[in-house]
């Protein structure tokens, strides 16, 4: 099997390892000098390409591959320019087998703290969120037009080593009072990864996929068990109105939405079992994967 992965950072990464595991061959899509050191320290070729200034011609092995599609839209605009020139380039080096489009949980926008699942209606409210919905749409057109299959993962927040906000609590930054913070979802980079390669190969063609561990917290809960387990000071607590001036405007759009994400379509059709079912345990093996790298580093 052929795998192409743009867009190959941490979670491509983790994507591809579980490839070439099993001797599949596997070509990276990224920008930068140092992602594709990364990945050649994996045994994984790499294409050094940008995708908001993409060549007219380049030599991507992509004719019956499998395409997974996870590089996020550009910071800025209505649609997701980067994903229509990976389309242009994929019609000039041969159409696909399936493509995986990695989409966001935030397409539901805000939902009053309700449970979710994948029949919710889309209403977007960050711009990042309505780019992901503009996105999702041009893949279906595009993939309709070819007669390409393909398959959604609307993934909630991604944590692991090295992406848990240990520099927020170090810093003493605040945290809206538990009461008045919403729910929030997460998954572990490890099992989104596993559900990644699970989704590509035995996936129904066509299919959406709420990607969460299923245990929603609420977000200052989620950072007090952070500190709890990592050692760290709990933040100080302030009230929803005061964070409007002291967090960063991009949290801020991120704490106004409430949502507990089901995951029970992807249970039950990818008969996958989460490595990680909620953020204690996730956390701990996050916590301890990062020592130990730190310890052999």
């Amino acid at each position: 099997m052929q795998v192409l992965i743009f867009g190959c950072g941490d979670t491509g990464r983790r994507v591809a390892r579980l490839y070439r595991e099993q001797d599949n061959a596997v070509t990276g899509v990224v920008r930068h000098e140092a992602s594709a050191r990364a990945l050649r320290e994996l045994d994984i070729e790499v294409c050094l390409l940008d995708l908001d200034r993409p060549p007219a011609a380049v030599n991507l092995p992509s004719r019956a591959a499998c395409v997974f599609y996870l590089a996020p839209p550009p910071a800025h605009g209505e649609g997701d320019s980067r994903l229509q020139n990976a389309l242009a380039l994929l019609e000039r080096n041969g159409l696909p087998a399936r493509i995986l489009y990695i989409s966001t949980t935030g397409v539901y926008g805000d939902c009053n703290g309700d449970w979710i699942d994948e029949t919710a209606p889309l209403n977007p409210v960050a711009p990042r969120a309505q780019r992901r919905v503009a996105a999702e749409s041009s893949l279906r057109e595009w993939c309709g037009r070819h007669r390409v299959p393909w398959l959604i993962l609307r993934v909630a927040a991604i944590y692991g080593p090295g992406r848990l906000p240990l520099e927020r609590l170090r810093a003493g930054m605040p945290a809206v009072h538990p009461d008045a913070s919403g729910y929030s979802n997460r998954i572990h980079v490890d099992d989104l990864a596993r559900i990644c390669v699970k989704a590509m190969d035995a996936a129904p063609d066509n299919s959406v996929y709420n990607v969460s561990d299923g245990n929603p917290l609420r977000f200052t809960d989620y950072l007090l068990l952070l500190a709890e387990l990592s050692g760290l000071p709990a933040p100080p607590m302030i009230s929803m109105q005061a964070a409007e001036s002291r967090i960063d405007p991009g949290l801020m759009s991120f704490l106004r939405e409430s949502k507990r994400i089901r995951n029970d379509k992807l249970l039950r059709e990818l008969d996958i079992t989460l490595h990680y079912p909620d953020a204690r345990q996730g956390i701990a093996a996050s916590l301890s994967a990062r020592r130990s790298q730190k310890e052999t580093g």
